[in-house]
């Protein structure tokens, strides 16, 4: 048998088996529940492509950022732009770190979160998005089981993506797909700064 007739049926088997899990598989229209996490970049960036594929189909989608300031990215005003806009809250005062304040900062998680609780819960997203929500958690601004809780009650179609680092194990065991970015080089290592359109 030639490689190439060898490969083939390598293929034909592979597609079989592939074909029967998609035969399978419980309940494939579910709405999702997706955390991005590790201390490697492209956590959040991940989440806004996801957006962009939502979008393509006609999707309603929302953000809640949690942490980040109120400073300009160029995601957010790509997609506030659009005919159909995201719908975007900037719900956090900025880096931890900057605000130096535990209550303030737990304030305005919590603030953050009943909003997104609300728009899980309400029936008019197809895709939630809470950035950044694992830092809040991982500084205790929020309660694990809180979170878990308002995404047991989202509406039936909703998915959400929960990104940032250190995500908390509990959260982890309830989501659906866990995605762990790794860093093996970063260019702030060389001293680079963030650049515009790259890193915001």
């Amino acid at each position: 048998m030639s490689s190439t007739e060898i490969h083939k049926k390598k293929m034909q088997a592979q597609q079989t088996k592939h074909r029967k899990k998609v035969r399978d598989a419980v309940d494939p229209e579910r709405a999702l529940v997706l955390v991005h996490t590790g201390n490697g970049k492209g956590k959040s960036s991940s989440a806004f492509g996801v957006i962009a594929r939502a979008l393509g189909w006609g999707k309603k989608v929302a953000v809640v950022q949690f942490i980040k300031g109120k400073w300009i990215t160029g995601e957010r005003q790509f997609f506030t732009k659009l005919t159909e806009p995201v719908t975007w809250l900037t719900m956090g005062d900025g880096f931890t770190w900057d605000t130096q304040d535990r209550d303030q900062d737990t304030l305005a998680a919590v603030a953050a979160f009943e909003k997104a609780a609300e728009m899980m819960c309400s029936g008019d997203f197809d895709l939630v998005v809470l950035d950044e929500i694992n830092i809040a958690l991982r500084y205790d601004y929020l309660n694990v089981d809180d979170v878990i809780n308002g995404l047991k009650a989202r509406a039936d179609h909703t998915s959400v993506i929960l990104t940032g680092r250190d995500a908390k194990p509990e959260l982890m065991d309830y989501a659906d797909l866990v995605s762990e970015m790794v860093e093996q080089k970063h260019p702030y290592q060389s001293g680079i700064k963030a650049q515009r359109g790259i890193d915001f």
